[in-house]
């Protein structure tokens, strides 16, 4: 049962330099949920920052000759500038060098290790200055840190640490008792993956000689404290814990952490077995984004293929650019930036599809209706489909917004303006003024109120262009806003610039894009010579001292063919047998593991799970796939 209020967090950003479009995106992310979940008529608390202790931020500092908190002070401003010029509207902003989250983290160690969960003790590891964190040999790769491919530095030193190992089983269960508490699967199944492993206790300290700009252990003054163990708790801090029971009462536990998947360990190990040892409850999910990746590769500073958020935001406009992130990235998985997709994107939804109809409508009223809202008469079959659809809409995509399928409620808006489109295109007003101006005023009617409300559903991802679309168009007080029938008719519209001018990416940059992108396809021709057929698995077995190879046996018509494919760790022997499968049947035949296999099978990978294309009905083996 819904409490009727929705607490969403961020990560707090690190100071140590300006922001870019991955801390964009969820931040983003962030606003667009709070301000759906705020049109369906919760109370919301949206919370971002930054992370302002570590020895990234002391190393950045030393670097300007500054001191830390000088060099704190003028960092926040980008990030802050940022988030007003990208139309952020965060309830709070909190700074990990406030005094009064500093005084919560000191009573929550204090409070810890007076209970014997945290104690001093020896310890050597791989530190990465980078992720601020010690590595086991087993999380390197190559010698390096998984995530800067960097070669840590070998420490060994005296530090405090937190008993995490023994909430392992505790997390284990919670985990797989709770599906949605850390989302989306793939993320879900990676830190069971990772909780297979013995589970160390947490070093949550660092001796000052090497790290001073941190907060002070209380029970030691010669150490600070690990900066995620401090930047953990802002969670809790901002909402009141520790200084003002009733406000942390009414908004904990969060509803959602949104993090980037790089950061997963720290908030779904880390996190939860704090708060466990505090005595309070877990956020109510995690959720890991992917990266945004240029040409397919991430982003970082020494490829120099950073994208800044208001470059994008100063070029083509700050609502455009939250509805390509919002529209472009599937949640949960990576998603390619390009300046050529995004023109592409902007030109087909929002300048042809969006942009079109709000000129046409707002057009034809004021040229035949004096700029007024026309009185509908009696509606037709096609009048009655757009309002019934249009009465559906809210219900539907507000269902996507509570699964965070954004990109998925997106589509549905649109799907229904280009059937506005098709609609305006069906009935023809720009005739129908000439022969029937009753109709012509109905069809306007339905139009404009469909329009409407898509407007009201995209206003959360484009505030201040659907805001602006919103104002010009009279409605009820007395309704919903969107709820079909609030549009007033005989009340003025008022006059409204075009909301989307075509743009178009400069020629040379154009064409650089089209040669990658042709190189990333194959030719018609070159996918016709590959021949697709039904075939059914007819025998199945494992191969010897191979733990990933089955031997398939199948038929292709009248022709039995054996196939070696790579499912053993997803499907058993017997549960193939009869199963009707996707084959390219005109490969050259290879051995694997000294057997022959005649042809490919096709499955579908995402994560752990994959999955054997098959058809939806019985059909002979041995039908061309076209």
């Amino acid at each position: 049962m819904k409490d009727n209020k929705f607490y969403v967090t961020t990560p707090i950003y690190y100071v140590n330099d300006k922001p870019h479009i991955g801390h964009a995106y969820t931040t983003i992310l962030a606003d667009v949920l709070a301000r759906y979940h705020e049109a369906m008529g919760e109370e919301v608390f949206f919370l971002t920052g930054t992370d302002e202790h570590g020895q990234k931020v002391q190393q950045a500092a030393e670097a300007a000759g500054v001191d830390p908190q000088v060099h704190c002070d003028k960092m926040v401003i980008h990030f802050k500038k940022a988030w007003e010029k990208l139309n952020i509207k965060y309830d709070y902003f909190i700074r990990t060098t406030y005094d009064f989250h500093k005084e919560v983290v000191q009573k929550v160690l204090q409070e810890l290790y007076d209970k014997g969960e945290i104690y001093a003790g020896e310890y050597g590891g791989y530190y990465c200055v980078g992720c601020e964190r010690f590595y086991t040999t087993k999380e390197l790769v190559d010698g390096k840190c998984p995530q800067h491919l960097v070669k840590p530095e070998f420490i060994k030193e005296k530090n405090y640490f937190f008993r995490m190992s023994k909430y392992q089983e505790w997390l284990i269960n919670y985990i797989r008792e709770n599906p949605d508490f850390i989302r989306p699967e793939t993320r879900r199944n990676e830190v069971l993956g990772f909780l297979r492993n013995p589970l160390d206790d947490l070093c949550i300290s660092r001796p000052k000689s090497r790290l001073a700009w941190g907060i002070e252990l209380p029970f030691d003054k010669n150490y600070v404290t690990y900066v995620w163990f401090d930047a953990l708790l802002n969670y809790i801090t901002a909402v009141g814990y520790g200084r003002d029971d009733m406000k942390f009462n009414k908004w904990w536990p969060a509803d959602y952490h949104l993090i980037g998947k790089d950061i997963v360990t720290t908030h779904c190990v880390y996190w939860p077995t704090m708060l466990k040892a505090i005595g309070l409850p877990l956020p109510k999910t995690i959720f890991a984004h992917g990266w945004w990746l240029v040409e397919e590769t991430k982003m970082s500073k020494s490829l120099r293929n950073i994208v800044k958020p208001l470059d994008m935001a100063d070029k083509y406009g700050v609502d455009a650019l939250r509805y390509f992130l919002i529209r472009e990235m599937v949640p949960g998985q990576d998603a390619n930036f390009s300046e050529s997709l995004f023109v592409t994107r902007y030109n087909s939804d929002l300048v042809n599809d969006l942009g079109n109809l709000v000129s046409r409508i707002f057009t034809l009223i004021e040229k035949n209706f004096e700029s007024r809202v026309p009185s509908p008469a009696e509606m037709g079959k096609e009048e009655a489909k757009v309002r019934e659809n249009g009465g559906q809409l809210p219900k539907l995509v507000y269902e996507k917004v509570e699964k965070l399928r954004l990109n998925e409620a997106i589509e549905i808006v649109l799907s229904y303006i280009r059937s506005i489109n098709r609609y305006m295109e069906v009935r023809q007003p720009w005739h129908l003024v000439k022969e029937d101006i009753s109709l012509a005023g109905t069809v306007l009617y339905v139009a404009l109120e469909g329009l409407r409300i898509s407007a009201v559903l995209l206003r959360p991802i484009m505030p201040e262009k659907m805001g602006r679309l919103l104002s010009a168009i009279p409605v009820s007080s007395d309704k919903r806003e969107d709820a079909w029938g609030a549009l007033l008719p005989g009340n003025a519209l008022k006059k409204i610039e075009h909301l989307f001018p075509r743009v178009k990416l400069e020629v040379k940059k154009k064409k650089k894009e089209e040669e990658k992108m042709d190189a990333k396809y194959i030719d018609i021709n070159d996918f016709k010579k590959i021949k697709l057929v039904t075939a059914r698995i007819e025998e199945a077995e494992k191969v010897e001292n191979a733990n990933k190879l089955l031997k398939l046996i199948v038929s292709v018509g009248s022709e039995k063919r054996q196939i070696v494919a790579g499912i053993a760790e997803y499907y058993s022997p017997d549960e193939l047998i009869g199963k009707t499968i996707i084959l390219v049947s005109n490969l050259k035949p290879a051995k694997i593991r000294g057997i022959e296999s005649q042809g490919m099978l096709l499955a579908a990978s995402a994560g752990d799970k994959l999955t054997l294309l098959t058809t939806f009905e019985d059909i002979e083996t041995g039908t061309p796939i076209s």
